[in-house]
């Protein structure tokens, strides 16, 4: 499944690997699963269907009332930290319920562990300090691995 691969290609940029469950905590496996099943499941849901997921949580966040995190986080200076409060807020309902369906945890393990790695992994696929444009998200971890 993509969500499967994305997440361990995920977890491999945070330095996890393959290693961990959706459970993992303190891994980057763990939360690679997590973030995976985000931003699979934003992919394509903003802007008529075209999005890499990457720009749909971006989108999310923005109009969620926290802009200036996610710019700090594509930005080239420090990154703001969430709270996973702030995020259960941030994104909807349903899709938290069915990314911590996916990666066996609660929704509000879910947002925690999303507010932990999101302004670390955010940061990692914007080193220009541009959101990538179009294209696959699991092309877009794969050359940042590198």
């Amino acid at each position: 499944m993509a969500g499967n691969d994305l997440g361990s290609l995920l977890g491999g940029l945070l330095g996890g690997g393959r290693s961990g469950g959706a459970t993992g905590g303190a891994t980057g496996g763990g939360a690679g699963a997590i973030l995976g099943s985000l931003l699979g499941a934003l992919g394509g849901t903003q802007g008529g269907g075209a999005g890499n997921g990457l720009e749909g949580l971006i989108g999310i966040l923005t109009k969620s009332g926290l802009a200036d995190q996610a710019q700090s986080w594509i930005g080239t200076g420090g990154n703001e930290a969430v709270t996973g409060q702030q995020i259960a807020r941030a994104l909807p309902e349903e899709t938290l319920r069915k990314v911590a369906d996916e990666s066996g945890v609660s929704p509000q393990e879910a947002a925690d562990e999303i507010a932990q790695h999101l302004p670390e992994t955010v940061d990692k696929l914007t080193p220009t300090g541009q959101v990538p444009q179009g294209g696959s998200l699991e092309d877009i971890v794969r050359e940042q691995a590198l």
